[in-house]
């Protein structure tokens, strides 16, 4: 493991572990066995370690969205597909997180300092995706309703997010998991099951396009 990464996992076992206010930098440093100067290397300070970490548990799925939209588009998959897609893909970000960084988004340092803005605005970024696919799908399938478009981005995000406390409890964050929670965010948004496992069975090509 390269001394970035290592540092990255380590100090993310001490936040989740101890909290983030009573672990040190000098913490860090000694539980990977290196010297407080030379962590200064790689991070000014533990917020940047802090902040690096946030990112990681969101910028890998935020980051696909626009591709995710152009490869579903050229194979003509519609909404419920590209929200199958991005769910399954946000689900893994998540479960690859060092140790299951993304509970560290709920610390109450995480809402007071401005330092993390970059990762609340991240977040507000990929809520407003599952906001945007979630209304197009449930309007799409109850013209009489109008749903409250900030809810269901709220919601979408938060079902996704239940593998967070999955991982604290110890389960293991299988493709039979990532299924489940797709289905159920599609479920959300008034999608009936001949139709969900429609959109299921088009996933893997467009994540393996993904990967060329």
């Amino acid at each position: 493991m390269e001394p970035r990464e290592e540092i990255l996992d380590i100090a993310a076992g001490l936040f989740v572990d101890r909290g983030f206010a009573a672990t040190s930098t000098r913490d860090i440093a000694e539980a990977v066995g290196i010297r407080q100067a030379s962590l200064y290397f790689h991070f000014a300070n533990k917020e940047e370690t802090l902040g690096e970490l946030l990112q990681r548990s969101i910028r890998p799925t935020l980051d696909r969205i626009e591709k995710i939209e152009t490869l579903a588009a050229e194979a003509g998959a519609g909404p419920e597909v590209l929200l199958h897609v991005l769910v399954v893909l946000d689900v893994r970000t998540l479960a690859a997180a060092p140790r299951n960084a993304g509970v560290l988004s709920s610390l109450p340092e995480v809402q007071r300092k401005d330092v993390f803005e970059p990762f609340g605005a991240a977040r507000n970024e990929l809520q407003d995706a599952y906001a945007r696919l979630g209304t197009e799908i449930a309007v799409g399938h109850a013209a009489a309703m109008t749903p409250d478009r900030d809810l269901l981005g709220t919601l979408l995000l938060q079902l996704v997010e239940v593998v967070i406390g999955m991982r604290s409890h110890g389960h293991r964050i299988t493709p039979a998991i990532e299924a489940i929670v797709a289905a159920s965010c599609l479920r959300v948004c008034l999608v009936d099951q001949t139709r969900i496992d429609g959109a299921a069975a088009r996933v893997a090509d467009l994540i393996g396009s993904l990967e060329v």
